[in-house]
């Protein structure tokens, strides 16, 4: 198959409530985005980052909670200014929330809607509204999206194990050119484990001032915090805390969701999603596997579940696609 080349707009899944009058704070729409959705407005992505206080998303929302729904509307908003109306959409999920929330998605999804933003957070002008018509959804698991978007965007062929090391989960299975075999599907704890060895450890040590999640994930990636205005280098204590996590989550779910017999037919095993970023956890890889078979990060690894859906609409439908990993 040709490779087509997507257009790959990342914004971080983060939000918060804010009723200020923000303007030129951003020097786009993507950096910022502001929405107002039940009479509240919200800051999201970046724009929460930068203006926010404590900004937050639940992991592995239900669509019905506003998190998911603020994601949702905020990828609609940027997805509708390249392609207009009516767009296809394929999202998905972990494996383990997959069949609970694939209804209520496509009950959320398709139809019209109306979404509020402001523009003065990077123009002279206001508040805007407009109507996105999504007339497709499906909805699949991401780890299917991302074996799609190995296949169809780096022509990888033959069997293969597929992983996605997200925050929220770790999602893997055993992918055949013909499709996955279901009973080597796995869905555990993702990195927010090891974010959660880390800020217990962290507080037995100094005060966290109150700092959320996201905030303790952002320090965890960068290896670094500044705690009582001193710079306090994390790069020890990730790798022993990914580590504690890799053995105690990671291992232990591999050796029982893949025998013998897959590792006979996979040709080797592919990490994506932005654990794979991490090489303490390429390297753990590389111990247990050694002589076994090859783990290679996949490239493209953050975004590759979304390329995934996007293939997944183009071979299936002529017309306007978007691929949203929410």
């Amino acid at each position: 198959m040709e490779n087509k080349r997507f257009d790959i707009v990342s914004v971080p899944s983060v939000y918060e409530s804010n009723n200020l009058d923000l303007k030129f704070v951003a020097p786009d729409l993507v950096n910022g985005l502001k929405l107002t959705e039940r009479e509240q407005s919200y800051i999201i992505g970046n724009l929460a980052l930068s203006e926010g206080i404590s900004p937050h998303r639940n992991i592995n929302a239900s669509p019905d909670e506003i998190d998911y729904n603020l994601l949702m509307k905020a990828a609609l908003l940027l997805s509708v200014q390249k392609l207009g109306n009516p767009i296809t959409v394929t999202t998905g999920f972990p494996f383990s929330t997959y069949n609970l929330f694939q209804e209520a998605t496509k009950k959320n999804y398709v139809g019209e809607h109306v979404i509020h933003y402001e523009t003065g957070t990077f123009t002279n002008g206001g508040s805007k509204k407009i109507n996105v018509e999504v007339d497709q959804l499906q909805v699949m698991p991401e780890v299917i999206g991302c074996a799609l978007g190995l296949r169809s965007q780096q022509n990888i062929n033959g069997t293969f194990f597929m992983l996605s090391l997200g925050y929220g989960t770790l999602e893997g299975v055993l992918s055949r050119p013909n499709g996955i075999v279901q009973r080597s599907s796995l869905s555990v704890f993702g990195l927010r484990y090891a974010v959660n060895l880390m800020r217990i450890e962290l507080g037995n040590l100094y005060y966290l001032d109150l700092k959320n999640e996201h905030q303790l994930d952002v320090a965890f990636r960068q290896a670094s915090i500044v705690l009582n205005r001193k710079r306090v280098d994390l790069t020890d204590l990730r790798r022993r805390v990914l580590r504690q996590y890799y053995n105690d989550v990671i291992s232990p779910a591999l050796r029982k969701a893949f025998d013998d017999n897959d590792f006979a037919k996979a040709s080797k095993m592919y990490l994506a999603g932005g654990g794979a970023l991490y090489q303490d956890i390429k390297e753990f890889f590389d111990e247990e596997f050694e002589g076994i078979i090859a783990v290679e990060v996949a490239g493209q690894a953050e975004h590759l579940a979304a390329i995934g859906y996007c293939h997944k609409v183009f071979l299936q439908i002529t017309g306007i696609w978007a691929g949203l990993l929410v």
